[in-house]
């Protein structure tokens, strides 16, 4: 059975069996390389960027947010890989747990230098502190 709204039938997730993935627009089959990056827009923590995604050196999408997570995630809240186990980004495109059903060959994940002040790294650990306690 199809869902009702148009954008859960638009939806990865309820494409027929065979059928190309679709992201921004673009079909995708076969290996991929898919990269995300994303830019900070300062120093400092809570500040906002701009992330790209591309797909083989191609860029299919680029969204800006304002803000940024500045200390502290929920503690339930996972780092999930191939199976989102806890919150979805998103209820109407699906429900937890929700599993990639392709291969992963590979993960590369590339930190940045830090980019906290002496004055943001106090202020982290005082944040810290009083939520410890």
């Amino acid at each position: 059975m199809l869902p009702d709204s148009p954008r859960e039938r638009q939806s990865p997730r309820y494409a027929a069996p065979g059928a190309p993935l679709v992201l921004a627009g673009h079909a995708l089959a076969g290996k991929l390389t898919i990269v995300f990056d994303f830019k900070y827009d300062g120093s400092g923590p809570g500040k906002g960027g701009t992330g790209v995604l591309s797909v083989d050196g191609k860029e299919v999408d680029r969204k800006t947010m304002a803000h940024s997570v500045a200390f502290l995630m929920a503690l339930d809240e996972t780092f999930d890989i191939g199976l989102d186990t806890r919150t979805p980004v998103d209820d109407l495109e699906y429900q937890v747990p929700f599993a990639f059903t392709g291969t992963i060959d590979s993960l590369t994940i590339k930190t940045g230098h830090e980019q906290l002040t002496d004055a943001d790294r106090q202020r982290a650990q005082h944040v810290l502190a009083a939520a410890h306690d």
